[in-house]
């Protein structure tokens, strides 16, 4: 019986083919906008987690000042001895990075960009996660002295080189030449939007005597031993640090100690939020499907009245022309259902190479949506099913 009842609702939606493909353009509509919302947002998070690891892992940085932004810059910068005392009293330190950020034009013959300006040491490299594309890094020679020599992100080797090999080559920073020794792997743009690769990494004491014009360092880079707790060198850091900078118990920090992990969560908590709200409010247009279903099935009743009278008068049972028209109801949903899947991968694997996100297929949230589709059907079809089924047979035979 079930199956006679599919095929009888199948040639109702085929007589009406124009109609039938109208009724469900809210439901194809509706589950390829919830999946490709989704689909992307997951491939948002992915892309932030990625670009956050391309930071370095286990990695710890702190920065003066409490927050971001204005006011920040008010705080005591660090210093050297800030640098050795974190090497010398926290034993899970691996790497112990000071970092110093300016700004600058660099030179190369006619060629001119202006990037971002790097000083710090050789566990600059481990510790941020740098790979070398050629050359190399700093020797301790040229830490100690602060020699001109630098190291470019693949950004500035574009800029100023095009497709040369940028090592060996001397290029003019403000008044001074620097010696090209290496190039960096490119890793693209970082969690906040900036372009990574635009960078020229430079020792220290370089950085200090000939741009900043201090000795102060802007941030401190701490790479943790593998198998240390983070949370227990985040709180030695932070004890240390009070002690060094003088401040009282009542007193609130000055620098904030910050790990990956901590912007990592608060990205993509922020990312599956929005991926939340843009799927709920993809949602709303199954609903509006819905909608347009039982219409166009109440119409269908309407339209059919005469055979059901007969389907009635002849002996079929209440529930067998309920089941009709739910069936009819639920095909229609589903081959909406099943239309907006196949829509929603091809636009996410398309849209997902435009933004430069990866593409990760996510069954559940597909056998979701369509689940969700083909509960549409039956909760927008029941009620034209039902009024179908009641219908008066010597009623409905002299319906015209």
């Amino acid at each position: 019986m079930l199956w006679n009842t599919l095929l009888l609702a199948l040639r109702a939606i085929r007589r009406n083919l124009m109609r039938s493909f109208l009724t469900i353009l809210g439901i194809v509509i509706g589950v390829a906008a919830v999946i490709t919302m989704v689909t992307l947002g997951n491939g948002a998070t992915q892309s932030v987690s990625d670009q956050i690891s391309s930071m370095g892992s286990n990695l710890l940085m702190v920065m003066p000042g409490q927050r971001f932004g204005p006011g920040s810059g008010d705080a005591a910068k660090f210093k050297s001895a800030d640098v050795e005392a974190i090497r010398n009293q926290i034993p899970a330190a691996k790497l112990v990075a000071p970092v110093v950020t300016t700004s600058a034009t660099a030179v190369y013959q006619a060629e001119n960009w202006s990037s971002a300006i790097s000083g710090s040491n050789d566990d600059y490299f481990e510790a941020g996660g740098w790979d070398l594309a050629s050359g190399r890094t700093f020797t301790e020679a040229e830490q100690r002295s602060g020699r001109a020599v630098c190291v470019l992100g693949e950004t500035v080797r574009e800029k100023l080189f095009g497709k040369q090999n940028p090592v060996g080559a001397d290029i003019r920073i403000k008044q001074f030449s620097c010696e090209v020794i290496g190039l960096l792997k490119p890793k693209g743009q970082s969690a906040m939007g900036s372009d990574q690769d635009d960078t020229v990494v430079m020792p220290l004491r370089t950085v200090q005597r000939r741009l900043a014009g201090s000795q102060d360092i802007g941030r401190l880079m701490i790479s943790v031993n593998d198998g240390a707790s983070i949370d227990a060198v985040k709180e030695q850091l932070t004890l240390l640090m009070r002690e060094r900078r003088n401040i009282g118990e009542s007193e609130d920090d000055d620098f904030q100690v910050m790990d990956t992990r901590q912007i990592a969560e608060t990205l993509t908590g922020t990312t599956k939020i929005l991926t939340m709200l843009l799927g709920a409010v993809a949602a709303v247009s199954l609903l509006v499907g819905g909608i347009g279903i039982m219409n166009i099935m109440l119409v269908s009743v309407t339209e059919r009245t005469r055979e059901i009278g007969i389907r009635l008068s002849i002996g079929a049972l209440e529930r067998e022309v309920l089941l009709q028209f739910l069936i009819e109801a639920v095909v229609l949903s589903s081959l909406g259902g099943f239309i907006g899947i196949v829509i929603a991968t091809v636009a996410s694997l398309s849209l997902a190479g435009l933004m430069g996100i990866p593409y990760l297929f996510d069954p559940s949230i597909n056998l979701l949506a369509f689940l969700f589709s083909a509960a549409i059907g039956v909760i927008f079809g029941y009620f034209p099913a039902r009024r179908a089924a009641g219908l008066n047979p010597i009623d409905a035979l002299r319906h015209e």
